[in-house]
């Protein structure tokens, strides 16, 4: 009989923490007291969890190696796995899981589509089934090394520059929380649209919370795109500089919708929100 382990989204401590980070995003801009933040700073903060996290990321954020340090570094990286309380890592799993149940809709929390999923799923295998002390069949856990090889020695993964440093802040300051996951979103153009209109939160809300649902999101998207280029073409006339008179006839024929076989990317949300700044500023000077 196989002794394989299956993957869980459940147990998969990087999925968790990034849904929780989701989570309090998503919350931050419905201006609602965050049951997020307090999850992550009990659970994430000096516990097993937080190990096996930063176990996670060590492979996650790798930078591109060869071949050799590749294989190196997930030697080192198991071999900590297997250094870690497996009673209390499921023990502290568990009271994670059940803490989440009691604030949120279980479902409607774990529907959110990860970026990473497939590597997360692959570091979750390899970690259980490194742990056991027979393996009947070495299928999955091949398959989850080479996933990882392939990821680590291939291109490079997007790391963000505040990494380590953000994930120690993130689990001790409130401020410091909500400004990460604000980031994780809006890292793109947080600096240049600080004060955000209520147009801009509300695009950023309904693509963290859509983000799973790509018809839904995309016809939301086609929807603002389509109410911007209307009002900047209602304000149009009303310009004198012809400068501007010209950019703005740019940005409207840009600003055209997502197309049924397009998919989504950041820089679309970027757009959409770099249009609407437009339009903010020029009701200003009305």
């Amino acid at each position: 009989m196989s002794n394989l382990k299956k993957h869980s989204k459940f147990k998969n401590t990087g999925i968790l923490f990034e849904l929780l980070v989701r989570q309090v995003t998503s919350d931050m801009m419905s201006n609602q007291d965050s049951k997020a933040v307090k999850i992550i700073k009990k659970h994430f903060t000096g516990s097993e969890i937080l190990k096996e996290y930063n176990l996670y990321n060590a492979i996650l954020k790798a930078p591109k190696l060869s071949e050799a340090k590749a294989e190196s570094l997930l030697t080192a990286v198991l071999e900590e796995s297997k250094k870690l309380d497996s009673e209390l890592l499921s023990k502290e799993k568990y009271n994670l899981i059940k803490e989440i149940k009691k604030h949120y809709d279980v479902e409607n929390f774990f529907k959110a589509k990860i970026s990473n999923y497939k590597l997360s799923a692959a570091i979750y295998t390899l970690f259980e089934t490194s742990r056991l002390k027979s393996l009947s069949d070495t299928t999955q856990l091949i398959t989850s090394k080479l996933t990882l090889l392939e990821h680590i020695t291939g291109e490079l993964f997007d790391v963000k520059k505040v990494e380590k440093k953000a994930v120690e802040e993130f689990l001790n300051e409130d401020k410091d929380i909500r400004m990460l996951a604000y980031k994780l979103i809006v890292e793109k153009y947080n600096e240049e649209y600080r004060d955000l209109s209520a147009e801009q939160k509300d695009i950023l809300k309904e693509y963290i919370n859509n983000i799973s649902d790509t018809k839904q999101l995309k016809t939301y998207l086609n929807g603002r795109i389509e109410e911007v280029k209307q009002q900047l073409t209602t304000l149009l006339p009303k310009v004198q500089d012809k400068v501007l008179i010209i950019k703005l006839k740019e940005v409207i024929n840009l600003a055209k919708p997502l197309t049924e076989r397009q998919a989504i990317k950041d820089e679309h949300l970027m757009s959409l929100m770099q249009y609407f700044e437009l339009l903010k500023e020029l009701k200003a000077e009305q």
